[in-house]
């Protein structure tokens, strides 16, 4: 019913930007919020930053400050721009929506390499 396609990543030199985009398709009227979430070789996949239902955002504390999550009116796309990026940034990331009824939807991820 929902589809999440994410777009965006590749390689990028430390302290540069990257914006990843999310794009939704099927029925998206009664969900939660959205995320961005990533996973590193070995480790635990975890939250990035999310956006609810009503525009208010979260960010994990290790990405304050550089991350920011948007999207537009009609929330057919949501963006994760990234700057001041660091190697341990790198990491598969992952657009997620979370419905009402507690269900998620993920996209396939796109990978995100910063290195020099």
């Amino acid at each position: 019913q929902v589809q999440l396609v994410e777009s965006g990543g590749g390689l990028v030199q430390p302290g540069g930007s990257l914006r990843l985009s999310c794009a939704t398709s099927g029925n998206i009227v009664r969900f939660l919020h959205m995320g961005w979430y990533r996973q590193a070789p070995g480790k635990q996949r975890e939250l990035v930053a999310i956006i609810t239902n009503i525009g208010n955002t979260n960010y994990a504390d290790s990405v304050k400050g550089r991350f920011t999550i948007s999207r537009d009116i009609a929330w057919n796309t949501v963006y994760l721009q990234m700057s001041s990026l660091k190697p341990e940034d790198t990491a598969v990331y992952y657009c997620n929506m979370r419905m009402i009824s507690r269900n998620d939807y993920w996209g396939q991820g796109t990978q995100v390499t910063v290195s020099s």
